[in-house]
């Protein structure tokens, strides 16, 4: 609703509010640049980046001279300052471009904002300007071999000495692992978990191909107490708001492969022709498009109300963070799978982006917390309720 009272009017003007009317506007130019930025950027390269496993390093550069490096930090430092919602948005559009290397572009996001919210003023000043920028990339560092959906049993210790902590273990599965400069790096201080930090060997994987996945290896490796987010005992308080957030934005980066495969299914019915006439006049793919069009907008909408629910800080918001995960990436790969069936046998041919799309999005059901631990804070949501 885009009316207001006069007084609320003048309140806002005083206080420099936008109005409704002016964030829609602001928000779907933001879209735009972003869809453009896919279009352009991204889409033209996302085949030769996966086949050739390419850190597009200076496109995600100039995705951030757009404002993307730190979409939801605070503009004193760099960032945007932008909503969850707004971010939601810009993540599904730059995913119809390439879902990999917005994924990455997310989780970058994701540490840049912790940095941010649970940083002192000297941290904040130090890091979130490059990660903004781009100058330097980041990584998330809460996955270990023997704990993946079980976080809270990671074995990672950090032992204070003087004025650094000795960090000993490993952690497993981290996107841009050996090829970024920040780690966010979630440990156990003081409990008992080989000279510095190592990386283990290159992964080699389904889908996510432009971004390195490596394990990430600590050994007496020596991190200033300065470096420290927050207060001792705080850190998987902080590790999971940041997975919530990371929830919306994996989730949204799968609305985007869906919206991409949608397009390119319809445009396939379209020219594809069998027993002489085009597909696109078969009921039963004419039905199947509409309901890959309906699941997707069903998505989109839990994914918004989702992002709206954390920015609100709602009691709610885990739970909804978590429902939008699990049906919105279960979804969307469903959406993609059914597109890459109606290419047929050309939907098998990595000359057609389709399949890329379905290789891209099938992780989002495993990380950020699998599905299966979805479907446990749910339940766990629901039979908690008075």
């Amino acid at each position: 609703n885009w009316k207001e009272d006069e007084t609320s009017r003048r309140t806002r003007l005083r206080e420099g509010v936008p109005s409704a009317g002016q964030r829609l506007w602001k928000r779907k130019e933001f879209q735009k640049v972003a869809f453009d930025f896919a279009a352009n950027e991204m889409a033209p390269h996302m085949a030769e980046w996966d086949q050739k496993e390419i850190f597009p390093v200076e496109t995600m550069r100039k995705a951030a001279q757009l404002g993307f490096g730190g979409i939801y930090v605070q503009p004193d430092v760099g960032g945007s300052g932008l909503s969850r919602l707004d971010t939601s948005i810009i993540f599904e559009a730059l995913s119809t471009g390439c879902v990999s290397t917005t994924a990455y572009i997310s989780i970058h996001n994701m540490c840049a904002w912790m940095i941010d919210s649970y940083g002192n003023k000297e941290q904040r000043e130090k890091f979130c300007p490059d990660l903004c920028s781009m100058e330097k990339f980041a990584s998330y560092c809460l996955t270990e071999p023997g704990s993946g959906s079980d976080a809270a049993s990671l074995l990672t210790s950090a032992q204070r000495k003087g004025d650094h902590y000795i960090l000993n273990g490993s952690k497993a599965f981290i996107s841009g692992g050996g090829d970024t400069d920040v780690y966010v790096v979630m440990c156990r201080t003081g409990g008992k978990g080989p000279k510095g930090i190592s990386f283990g060997k290159k992964e080699k994987k389904v889908g996510w191909n432009s971004q390195p996945t490596r394990a990430v290896i600590f050994e007496d490796c020596a991190v200033p107490v300065a470096n420290r987010l927050g207060e001792e005992g705080q850190g998987f308080n902080i590790a999971m708001k940041g997975l919530n957030g990371g929830r919306i934005n994996i989730a949204s980066c799968s609305l985007g492969a869906a919206h991409a495969s949608v397009q390119l299914a319809r445009d396939h019915l379209l020219v594809r022709k069998q027993f002489g006439e085009t597909l696109s006049n078969n009921q039963f793919l004419q039905f199947k498009l509409a309901e890959m069009a309906t699941k997707l907008v069903a998505s989109r909408l839990l994914i918004r109300e989702a992002a709206q629910a954390l920015q609100e800080d709602r009691p709610d918001a885990v739970a909804i963070c978590s429902m939008a995960k699990l049906f919105a990436t279960d979804e969307c790969f469903n959406i993609c799978n059914q597109a890459l069936q109606m290419h047929g046998g050309y939907g098998y041919l990595k000359d057609y982006a389709v399949q890329q799309f379905v290789r891209d999005i099938r992780v989002h059901q495993i990380l950020e917390g699998t599905n299966e631990v979805m479907r446990m804070i749910i339940s766990r949501n629901l039979l908690s309720e008075s």
